[in-house]
């Protein structure tokens, strides 16, 4: 295997980064001391195939319209087939800006403002503000916690839904509380929705990022018949850390379904992707498998040292353990601080910059989710600051 420095600290203030330069903006921190470790990309450079082909396209220096997309669907399909087991026919994908634009136009096309759309919460914060921008009512129905990770529970959510709920959204691998769903609970959840007469959005952006002993099992696989009711959205921009590259794909087997969605984007000037991203993703998907053989064992050394370090530091304080992602989360209501004082020790006396545990809704209240896809050296100093803020 390749040799890849995920050690090296890379200086990202002052260059566009949303994590880096916008956190006085949207969080209301400021100063050079803020550690950022919110915004769901990561401190590591992407794959050495996805910089040299941004330098191929400046050299060329033309930069027209995107076009033939065959070697990108190639990529792709081996991408799936080799890391998923999953088979997927090229005519199937769908390029879109974005997991949160697919959820989008998945919204106009198949819901009317006032429809119901479910989603398992706490959850991926944009899935709420995308629902409500809509005009669609969002219903939450709350993740139960057993043997300290999420758990579904349909029964509760037979008990919320009405004629007017169209569409479930489920995030596979969770965001924030990192389970991997196994097999049996996605074909559990798509009886639900076969009967129950539901289209099911399954965003599995994170399949990738799964470690040791786990195995992300694609919805599509665990339960064939669900193909009729079913888009499944996933991107590159998490596996390889591509986010600017502004890209995702809808997987649509049902040639109805993929016409209607595909329909929306047309309708909305959308239909065209983004002829640099497309070129990024195609780079990663055909040479980035040996950086992330490399990557998930680093991130996952990250996972088990912050866990000890900050259960072993702040008593009462509860980590549940990743299976997928990068990104802790840490329960404080067990600490005897109120999930205020925790967080005003977090970003104000250790300088660093969380997610709020509510902006991720119901059951989130008394959490914040952490960003440890850094390098160790940054992972030690956050660790440190936090050792010292909740010292007693």
């Amino acid at each position: 295997m390749m040799s890849f420095d995920f050690d090296r600290v890379i200086e990202q203030r002052n260059t566009h980064s949303q994590k880096w330069d916008s956190v006085q903006s949207r969080l209301g921190l400021s100063g050079p001391d803020i550690l950022p470790m919110w915004v769901a990309d990561m401190d590591f450079q992407a794959p050495a195939a996805v910089s040299e082909t941004l330098h191929r396209m400046a050299n060329h220096g033309v930069f027209g319209y995107f076009g033939e997309d065959g070697e990108f669907k190639r990529a792709f399909c081996d991408w799936m087939r080799n890391r998923h087991q999953f088979e997927i026919d090229p005519d199937w994908i769908v390029n879109i800006h974005g997991v949160v634009a697919g959820l989008g136009f998945a919204l106009q096309s198949f819901s009317e403002p006032g429809d119901g759309v479910v989603v398992f919460s706490p959850v991926y914060h944009a899935f709420g503000s995308t629902i409500r921008a809509a005009g669609r009512n969002l219903i939450e129905s709350p993740l139960k916690i057993v043997q300290g990770r999420y758990e579904m529970d349909l029964e509760l959510l037979d008990s919320q839904i009405d004629e007017r709920t169209k569409i479930m959204v489920l995030c596979s691998p969770h965001n924030p509380g990192g389970r991997v769903w196994s097999r049996q609970e996605l074909i559990d959840i798509c009886k639900f929705c076969e009967s129950r007469d539901l289209l099911l959005i399954s965003d599995e952006i994170h399949q990738d990022l799964v470690f040791e002993g786990h195995k992300h099992c694609v919805t599509a696989n665990a339960y064939p018949a669900i193909a009729d009711r079913l888009i499944t959205l996933t991107a590159a921009t998490k596996t390889f850390n591509v986010a600017a590259s502004l890209t995702g794909h809808a997987i649509i087997s049902d040639a109805r379904l993929r016409d209607t969605f595909s329909n929306a984007l047309r309708g909305a000037g959308s239909a065209s992707p983004n002829r640099v991203g497309i070129e990024m993703v195609t780079a990663a998907y055909a040479h980035g498998a040996d950086w992330l053989d490399a990557l998930l064992p680093y991130i996952q050394a990250n996972r088990d040292r912050f866990e000890e370090a900050v259960t072993r530091s702040i008593p009462g304080i509860r980590s549940m353990r990743l299976e997928a992602t990068y990104l802790a989360w840490l329960d404080f209501s067990e600490t005897g601080y109120s999930i205020e004082e925790a967080t005003d020790r977090v970003q104000e006396i250790a300088r660093i910059a969380v997610n709020k545990g509510l902006s991720f809704g119901k059951g989130g209240e008394n959490w914040l989710r952490f960003n440890i896809a850094c390098p160790r050296a940054t992972l030690e100093e956050a660790i440190s600051r936090l050792q010292t803020a909740f010292a007693k």
